[in-house]
């Protein structure tokens, strides 16, 4: 990272805390589809968001000022540092009275920087990256494509995060224009952004995937192994859609802020002990962070009708003939997510087929839905104990028994078995993995099995 950038500053202010961040590498398309569908985003958004750009040189941000003099007329404020080119501030969108220029001198490490920072009282976002050096890209050189470049960083809908970074934005600016830094400090200081709600953030995490798939739809006829490596990058963003929510679902949920991270664990101990294969625990670890996606049920597409043709073409056709739930729609778009569509729908199956949606009965329901159902159960019955009791091993054996008087109705009997010896474990000191989702990385969890 260049020394003195923000997103430098902001790793150091995070490299040894408990939470570190977890950095990714971005081809220059997945990055334009990420900021147009958070762009568009704000659109939509009633709550006067305070807007914070770097464009590197001002011929990027020239390419999309238009889509500026839009989003000014939404936006409490913009602030748009660039290196600066000919014609950055003649451009009408420039002239308007809540947008600001800050011109950046070309050895300013910001300016090899590309930043989106949205703060709104809906919800929050950003992307920060900076481009990799000639050096990073090693043998190979310098891409010859625009759309090949590369870089550094990530993006995230945390508001500790966002607003973090804003405040270092902030400082930058000051360097430049300490009458806009302090004018940006006080539409900071009005905007008391929370935890997005789950109908904006199913909107806006919608919104992401179809940016995404679109951008797929759009990459040029490359070699073989050039046109993988940005689909594949695009694709992982994708997924990161889906963490990075179930991520604020999880952290927005006070009583029960562990959920998804420890049925994961839970699963991949269940897993493990019934000898799955590879393929199907990723299947169900990738399910285990997404079970609580169902907020997801609110959101449409915002592309024209017909987008998905190729993909449902290309897709495998569901091997169940019963719907998905409205919950796991979105999922169902992406071909390599329709299997994890179908674990989410039916955890909600009853093994003596009184559940939902299709009633299913016993081995009829995915085994990953079964296993699923059971450790979600279970791990909010021991949280649930948690706030009342102390003896960690008496809340398992407790919860264990409560699931147990519901085998054979609602849970498959040899599963519920399979659990009984999970506590053993847990009792004779096994313990939990802190498990966290390589957010950065998304395709790691994902096979050709599904």
């Amino acid at each position: 990272m260049l020394e003195g950038s923000i997103l430098q500053k902001l790793e150091t202010s995070h490299r040894y805390s408990k939470r570190p961040i977890q950095f990714g590498v971005y081809y220059k398309n997945t990055l334009v589809s990420l900021c147009h569908a958070l762009e568009d985003h704000i659109l939509q958004d009633e709550g006067k968001p305070l807007v914070i750009t770097a464009f590197q040189q001002g011929k990027w941000y020239l390419q999309e000022a238009e889509r500026y003099a839009d989003i000014a007329k939404k936006a409490s404020h913009i602030t748009i540092m660039a290196a600066i080119d000919s014609g950055f501030a003649e451009h009408t969108t420039s002239q308007l009275p809540n947008v600001s220029l800050v011109p950046l001198n070309t050895t300013d490490p910001v300016a090899q920087e590309w930043h989106l920072i949205i703060l709104s009282v809906g919800y929050t976002a950003m992307v920060i990256c900076q481009e990799l050096t000639e050096a990073d890209y090693g043998s190979n050189g310098l891409p010859v494509s625009d759309i090949e470049r590369k870089f550094y960083g990530l993006w995230t809908f945390e508001p500790e995060l966002v607003q973090q970074t804003a405040e270092l934005a902030i400082a930058h600016v000051e360097r430049y224009n300490p009458e806009l830094a302090t004018k940006l400090n006080s539409y900071k200081e009005t905007i008391h952004p929370s935890f997005a709600t789950l109908e904006n953030l199913s909107e806006v995490t919608a919104r992401v995937v179809d940016y995404l798939q679109t951008g797929q739809f759009n990459l040029p006829e490359y070699t073989t192994t050039r046109h993988q490596a940005l689909d594949r990058n695009l694709v992982s963003n994708e997924i990161q859609a889906f963490l990075r929510m179930a991520q604020i679902l999880d952290a927005s949920d006070i009583k029960n802020p562990k959920a998804a991270s420890e049925v994961v664990a839970l699963s991949e101990i269940m897993g493990q002990l019934l000898d799955l294969p590879a393929w199907q625990m990723k299947r169900l670890r990738l399910a285990g962070w997404l079970h609580r996606i169902e907020p997801l049920q609110k959101s449409e597409s915002i592309l024209p009708p017909g987008t998905y043709t190729r993909y449902q073409q290309d897709a495998p056709s569901c091997p169940l003939t019963c719907p998905l739930v409205p919950g796991t729609q979105v999922l169902r778009r992406m071909p390599r997510l329709r299997a994890i569509a179908q674990i989410i729908t039916h955890q909600t199956e009853w093994w003596d087929g009184t559940g939902e949606p299709a009633g299913l009965v016993g081995d009829e329901i995915p085994l990953e839905s079964r296993i699923l159902s059971l450790v979600a159960d279970f791990q909010w019955r021991v949280n649930k104990k948690r706030t009342t009791q102390v003896n960690l091993e008496e809340i398992f054996v407790q919860a264990l028994e409560e699931c147990r008087t519901l085998q054979s109705h609602r849970f498959d009997p040899k599963l519920v078995d399979t659990l009984a010896l999970l506590v053993m474990g847990l009792q004779q000191g096994l313990d939990l993995p802190q498990m966290v989702p390589k957010v950065s990385s998304g395709m790691w969890l994902l096979t050709s099995n599904q």
